[in-house]
């Protein structure tokens, strides 16, 4: 059994690990979704949160708890999940991260148009194929719990600078792409592809999803996690 700590992507909070929270607990997990400092926070409370408070408010839960630590990242979460193992390398049993990669130092998640000083959920249609398997109901009810993230959270850079990280195993849960698929892409990414190739324990897993498989096939994403967790 491990503490599970869920970190959602952009524009996310704990509510969008509902439907993968009971399956998790019913394999003998304890849960823990989270919802990060400033998400549908205005500029005047957010500006001056970026990647690295994200990064501090996960590692004050790793420290809360006892026993084997599973960070799982979704999407832009992901680089959350990995700066907590660079600075938690000792307590992360496993990073598990939901179709994204580990992140080189210095990365940003990614550039979203800045509204009022924070970066408001630019709506499904944005993403194109990446949502192509949620049903107009899904859009709806998750566009609807949708909130902006601080304007600095999706450009700052992850700052690591503890080689351990790279001794924590991860498992990447992909949606849509093989291995194989990725290893290319990640060849085209000299950077990225070193970071890959150095972490010492890795695999990739294909969900045969898109981007959100917490909404699209939650049991799915659920059962591969539990399983992931429970070699630690």
């Amino acid at each position: 059994m491990a503490d599970i700590i869920l970190i959602p992507g952009l524009w996310l909070d704990a509510s969008s690990w509902d439907a993968v929270v009971p399956s998790l607990e019913g394999a003998g997990h304890r849960a823990r979704p989270l919802t990060l400092p400033g998400v549908g926070a205005p500029a005047s409370e957010s500006a001056e949160i970026g990647i690295a408070d994200w990064v501090d408010a996960v590692v004050e839960k790793v420290d809360a708890v006892e026993g084997p630590v599973v960070v799982v990242g979704h999407s832009g979460g992901g680089n959350v999940a990995w700066g907590v193992a660079d600075r938690r390398p000792e307590r992360v049993a496993r990073v598990i991260l939901v179709d994204t990669m580990p992140p080189p130092a210095g990365s940003g998640i990614s550039e979203f148009p800045v509204v009022d000083g924070v970066v408001p959920f630019p709506g499904w249609d944005f993403f194109g194929e990446e949502a192509a398997d949620l049903d107009d109901d899904t859009r709806e009810r998750t566009a609807s719990r949708a909130a902006s993230v601080p304007a600095r959270v999706p450009t700052d850079e992850l700052q690591l600078g503890d080689d351990r990280r790279f001794t924590v195993p991860v498992t990447v849960l992909s949606g849509a792409q093989e291995e194989a698929e990725l290893r290319a892409m990640l060849a085209e990414w000299p950077a990225w592809g070193e970071t890959f190739d150095a972490i010492e324990s890795v695999e990739v897993v294909t969900l045969g999803t898109r981007h959100w498989p917490q909404f699209s096939k939650p049991g799915v994403l659920a059962a591969e996690i539990a399983k992931a967790a429970a070699r630690v």
